[in-house]
Parts: C-alpha cells; sequence; structure tokens
C-alpha cells in the first residue's frame, strides 16, 4: 500500500526563530552572507569553485532572469539563471552580454563623426540625455577615437549653422586616455590623478573600447559584494532542459556561462540522471544544479548521479499551480528540513558537500533566513526580483498602483513544456503556472540591501556571523496560527502600512 508520512508539511510561516546568545562580536558589520554553490570536498579541505556574497538567486524565468537583472545582482554578490525557455542563441547572447559587461567600463552609447554638425551632437544628447559624447572615426562606439565633446565645448546659439564637431571638440592629442586591459582601480587612479571626468579606454590600434568616468568610482563603493569571477567578469547562470541541452551547454560554455541549473518542476528522474552524466562527461568542467526534489530519496538520487547543486521545493511558489492541477508537492519548510539532513547524511558518508537551494515558499523577508538555519546554502525567488526596475516584464499603472507583470513557465503565456516534460510529446497538456501582477517594488539594489539587512540582523540576534554557525545554533519552534496573529499588528489602528 502507499506510504503514508505520519507528520503534515509546514510552511516557512508556521516557524518562528528563537533568539540565541549575542556577544559583543555578534554585530552586522561581522557577519558574512557567504555562501558555496556547488559541490566541493570538504572534509578534504577542498574550496568550492564557485560561491556567491549573498545567499540570493534569481528564478529561471521568462518574467525574471535576462542580462539585465544578471547583472545588477552579480552587482549586490548573487546569482541569475537566465532563462532557458527561448532560442539557444537568444539565451547564449545574454550570457555574453554579462559576462562582456566590465564594471565600470562602459560601451559609449553617445558617437559621432568629427565632420557631423553640433546641431547633431545637441539632438543626440537630448535622445540619450548623456552629455559626453565620442568622437570616433565612423561615429561608432569602437571606431577610431578621435577626440570627445561635451557640452562645456560649445554655448548654446553661439556657434554658426552647420559648425563641425571637429573644430569645437577636445582633439585626441589632448586627451588623457588608458590602455585597454587596465584595472578599474588603474582607471580611476589616472583619472584622479589627471583631474578629468572621463578616461577613455583604447586599444592597440587607437579605437574606442569603453569609458571610465568618475562619477562611477562612487558607484562601485556601493557594491562592496560583486560578484567576479578571476577575470572580473561578473558571474552568471543559465537555466537548461533535459531536450537539448547536448546543443544548448556548448553555446552557452562558449558564452561564459558560469553555472548551469537542469529546470524542471520535479527533478527525481532518469531525464536529470541522464543529462547530468552527458555533460559531465562531455564537458567535465561544467558546474550543473539539479532539481526540483522535495525528500531524501530526491537528494540521494540526484547527488549520486553528479548534480552541483541540489534545489528543493514542488508547487510552493507563488505562481504555480502543481499542487492544485496534480496533487504533488510538499510544504517548502518540510522539504527543505528533510533535504538538508539527507545533504549532512551524504557528507559524513562521502566527505563531499553539496550546496542545496530552497526554491519557492518565500514570503516574507525573514523566511530566507528560516531556510537558510534549516539547512539551504540559498534560495531561488521569482516573484521578489520581477518586482524591480531591472526585470524584463512591464511596468504597468492597474488602478492607481503600480504593478509589474509576472508569470509562471507553467503558464499559456510562457508555454515551457521542456519544464514539465516527462518525456511525452513535445507539448504542454495543462497549465500549472498562471499569469499575474505583482507590486512594484522599485530599484533591485534598495530592495536587496534591505533584505540582506533583515537576514544579517536576525543573525544576530541568534548569536551566528556566518551561515554555516546559523545552521549550528539556531533554535526553531513551530508555531500556532494564533501565534502566528500575534506577530502582526493587532489591535489597533495602524496610521501607515508602508512596512508591507
Amino acid at each position: 500500500m502507499a506510504y503514508f508520512y505520519e507528520e503534515p508539511s509546514h510552511t516557512f510561516g508556521e516557524y518562528l526563530l528563537i533568539p540565541g546568545y549575542t556577544s559583543e562580536d555578534c554585530i552586522p558589520d561581522n557577519v558574512s552572507l557567504k555562501t558555496p554553490v556547488v559541490r566541493y570536498n570538504k572534509k578534504a579541505g577542498e574550496k568550492p569553485a564557485l560561491t556567491m556574497n549573498i545567499p540570493m538567486v534569481s528564478a529561471v524565468m521568462q518574467s525574471v532572469s535576462d542580462d539585465k537583472l544578471a547583472i545588477a545582482l552579480a552587482k549586490e554578490g548573487g546569482i541569475s539563471f537566465i532563462f532557458g525557455s527561448q532560442t539557444i542563441e537568444n539565451q547564449a547572447a545574454m550570457v555574453a552580454r554579462v559576462k562582456s559587461y566590465k564594471a565600470g567600463f562602459v560601451t559609449s552609447d553617445s558617437n559621432i563623426r568629427p565632420d557631423q554638425t553640433l546641431e547633431e551632437v545637441i539632438a543626440l544628447i537630448e535622445k540619450t540625455g548623456h552629455s559626453t559624447i565620442a568622437v570616433t572615426a565612423d561615429g561608432s562606439a569602437h571606431g577610431k577615437l578621435e577626440g570627445i565633446i561635451t557640452e562645456r565645448d560649445y554655448r548654446i546659439n553661439h556657434f554658426p549653422a552647420g559648425a563641425k564637431v571637429s573644430e569645437y571638440m577636445t582633439p585626441l592629442s589632448k586627451l588623457v586616455t588608458g590602455k585597454d586591459g587596465i584595472t578599474l582601480s588603474e582607471a580611476n587612479d589616472i583619472i584622479w590623478a589627471n583631474k578629468v571626468n572621463q578616461l577613455p579606454i583604447v586599444d592597440a590600434k587607437g579605437n574606442l573600447v569603453s569609458l571610465v568616468f568618475r562619477k562611477d568610482f562612487d558607484n562601485h563603493q556601493t557594491y562592496p559584494n560583486e560578484n567576479l569571477d578571476e577575470n572580473h567578469r561578473y558571474i552568471v547562470g543559465a537555466g537548461i532542459n533535459t531536450r537539448d541541452y547536448m546543443d544548448r551547454v556548448p553555446k552557452l560554455l562558449e558564452a561564459g556561462v558560469d553555472v548551469l541549473c537542469l529546470d524542471s518542476s520535479e527533478g527525481y528522474s532518469c531525464w536529470q540522471g541522464k543529462a547530468l552524466h552527458d555533460i559531465h562527461e562531455k564537458w567535465p568542467n561544467a558546474k550543473v544544479g539539479a532539481g526540483n526534489v522535495v525528500d531524501r530519496d530526491g537528494f540521494m538520487y540526484l547527488a549520486e548521479q553528479g548534480a552541483d547543486f541540489i534545489k528543493i521545493g514542488i508547487g510552493g511558489g507563488s505562481i504555480c499551480i502543481t499542487r492544485e492541477q496534480k496533487g504533488i508537492g510538499r510544504g517548502q519548510a518540510t522539504a527543505t528540513i528533510e533535504v538538508a539532513k539527507a545533504r549532512d547524511e551524504y557528507y559524513e558518508k562521502t566527505g563531499i558537500y553539496i550546496p542545496i537551494c530552497s526554491d519557492g515558499g518565500v514570503v516574507q523577508d525573514y523566511h530566507i533566513t528560516l531556510a537558510l538555519a534549516m539547512g539551504a546554502d540559498f534560495v531561488m525567488q521569482g516573484r521578489y526580483f520581477a518586482r524591480f526596475d531591472e526585470s524584463p516584464t512591464a511596468k504597468l499603472n492597474i488602478n492607481g498602483s503600480f504593478v509589474k507583470e509576472y508569470w509562471g513557465e507553467g503558464s499559456n503565456r510562457a508555454r515551457n513544456w521542456q519544464r514539465y516534460d516527462l518525456g511525452g510529446k513535445k507539448t504542454m497538456a495543462f497549465e500549472e503556472g498562471v499569469d499575474s501582477y505583482v507590486p512594484y517594488a522599485g530599484h533591485l539594489h534598495d530592495g536587496v540591501t534591505l533584505t540582506t539587512s533583515k537576514i544579517i540582523h536576525t543573525m544576530c540576534n541568534c548569536g551566528a556571523l556566518t551561515i554555516p554557525e546559523l545552521q549550528q545554533k539556531a533554535k526553531i519552534t513551530l508555531v500556532s496560527s494564533t501565534t502566528i496573529s500575534e506577530g502582526s499588528a493587532h489591535d489597533v489602528t495602524v496610521k501607515r502600512n508602508s512596512v508591507n
């Protein structure tokens, strides 16, 4: 007969953390949120090949993770997994754009030829909003650099009609430039030493490569947790499926992807096992996460098949209706707890530590801290990141409130049948996701800064300075529905509800 679990499964909202002893050293400035992303031999003293500076990754979704959000999240210390429900070429191009984006090195998007007119300069400034224009021989972003022209080089209405750019620009001979290949630190040293506002970076042939601006120096002080590879490029991930991976993976690796993730609503399958085997055999250095699973058996299977990290969660996402449609899933907290125990069991047996990712079920920021305390190394979120300016969806005004569009990969809008593939026809039999709106939440930087601040302060309350220490020291209690109600504002008339 069927196996019955004696205890019901629980969600994060049914638990609270009990404070631990907070020493004088346990202050927010001393807390580290650094966490491993891929498997490593921990007992042998090996270091993980890939880490993050915050325990947050964005979901493999059309409405969440593109190259723009990937850059924004990498600046904060996390990783985006660029959605795979698009052509191989388009996904690889997104990955390449992230990897080619050099923090502080800006590709010039305002360019003009020396034989063009000042009227055209003014029109270009009005169009782009940028007052610094690179003058190149062919007017392209990477043409031979001839000079720079800014609004300080001429006075509006005080030049003759048809005046040429070449007559007013600062010529190359009078410009301070940097050589292609210098570091951002070196570029900033040149800017400050020469008291200039921008530094054109040129290659050996005199072609413009990029620009470094004085004002961006302060911007980079804003992102102390930037997640960079050994070449100082942003870390980026990508989602793959179990159908076209032999064609997709080489293109993504060629584009520079750092980590891959088999994206499926249910990962305890022969298809994922085969994909993991094939990819690691063909590309042994490729890092591939797998999932999703919700119990020990699922974890052990994917661990034995070589998964570099394992994702937990079925049906807990805000746009997911898999539980409603199929009756399959498990409360996210219970699933995380059981899989974390399996991970520790596997580690004790093999010495190999496999990071686990809790995917879904996070409604409040403190749920992230609970997931970490229960054993997760990081969390994957969709709704959370879909709310920000940097997500790829439209910002709309609905009934006087700003919202962002957000749809599931199993919705009719996305029709990502590969994510729900069971080896049958190449089509979706029915929907497992919805099309929706989420409240607009502004810039990703502001949101992530607030969320990580909450995590850090809660860790201090628990007497922990690192995520592993939190997992060791945390005391967690299951609470009643009355306790949950008591935890919110009650028996008062709230003046402002801005917190929620």
